[in-house]
This record gives structure tokens, C-alpha cells and sequence, in this order.
């Protein structure tokens, strides 16, 4: 089908910026989370990853300062874009994957929302090797026996009842006095 965007499950760092091809005060109107849901063809939307704006309120930055600096596109993404990014006008709406938490989305978007660009930002990577040594493996710790961990929680208890009703009698000595 053209004119639909996939969203994945599970998406996680894309950015997708939308050219709005309406008049301000309709822009506007799209910052409400279910007049942006109707337009994109979608039940709901997270608002708080999603920014509508006009271009012109970028000022020096421009779009692609925005994107890079604001949105951590990295450069070489937004290289080959500059100059039509440059050349947008009006304004315009970002979306981050976030909006959609988590589930499979179909957008259908409206005619007068054209979709420029997807981006991503880049991720971490969460692989390291394994840590080999003994005090690494499970219940390697010492244990202690079971009449010091005794002691050692009833030391524990005694010194916050002492904190606490040392407390309670202050709070009675302030009201008293």
C-alpha cells in the first residue's frame, strides 16, 4: 500500500521527520494526542515524543543543527540531506519510536503530512566478555555463621529504634517547650 509507514515492534531510535503542508493554526491543532492519532491513521500516541514546530523558530541552528545537536542524528545521516532540509519551509513534525511504545503501528498518514526522512540515532553496545573470575561466579561470597548474622541484624535494629525514638523525643520536647 503506498502512503503507509511500518512501525516495527519493538522499535527502538529511529527518528522520523514530517513536512506539515497546512496552515499554523491547523498545525497547532495537531498538538492534541487524538487529532494527531486521527491524521496518522493510528488508536493513540505518546505527545512527549513528539515535537511540531515551525521551521522558522530554528533560527541559526536550522533543521539540521536540530536534528544533529538536538536529536543526536549522527552527521553522516544528515549529510545527504542538508540541502533539502534547508530548503523546507513551514513547518514540521518529528516523531520519535518511542511515541508508539513499543507496538507494530501502520501509519496512514493524512495528504497533508509527507514523511521526508527516517533517522537513527545511535545505540550503545551491551556486549562485553565474561567476567572469569571467582568472586564473579554466584554465592561466591563469604557466608557468615548464623550467630554473627544474628548479632549483626540486631545491632542493625537496635541502632534505628535508638534513631527513631531518639526523633520521637525531640519532636516531643519541640511541641512541649
Amino acid at each position: 500500500m503506498e502512503g503507509v509507514i511500518h512501525i516495527p515492534a519493538g522499535e527502538y531510535g529511529a527518528i522520523r521527520l514530517f513536512r506539515l503542508d497546512m496552515r499554523p493554526e491547523q498545525a497547532a491543532f495537531l498538538k492534541e494526542p487524538e487529532a494527531l492519532a486521527q491524521v496518522l491513521g493510528i488508536d493513540a500516541i505518546d505527545m512527549e515524543q513528539v515535537d511540531i514546530f515551525p521551521i522558522r523558530d530554528l533560527e541559526e541552528i536550522g533543521l539540521a543543527g536540530y536534528l544533529t545537536e538536538g536529536m543526536g542524528v549522527p552527521e553522516d545521516q544528515i549529510a545527504q540531506d542538508r540541502e533539502r532540509l534547508a530548503a523546507l519551509e513551514g513547518h514540521v513534525m518529528v516523531i520519535r519510536s518511542r511515541a508508539f511504545g513499543g507496538r507494530e503501528m501502520r501509519l496512514t498518514p493524512a495528504d497533508q503530512i509527507q514523511l521526508i526522512a527516517t533517522y537513527g540515532t545511535p545505540s550503545a553496545t551491551w556486549t562485553a566478555p565474561p567476567i572469569e573470575t571467582e568472586s564473579a561466579k554466584p554465592y561466591s561470597a563469604p557466608k557468615l555463621p548464623p550467630r554473627k548474622a544474628r548479632a549483626e541484624a540486631r545491632r542493625i535494629g537496635a541502632t534505628l529504634f535508638a534513631l527513631v525514638m531518639g526523633l520521637i523525643f525531640l519532636v516531643l520536647y519541640l511541641l512541649v517547650s
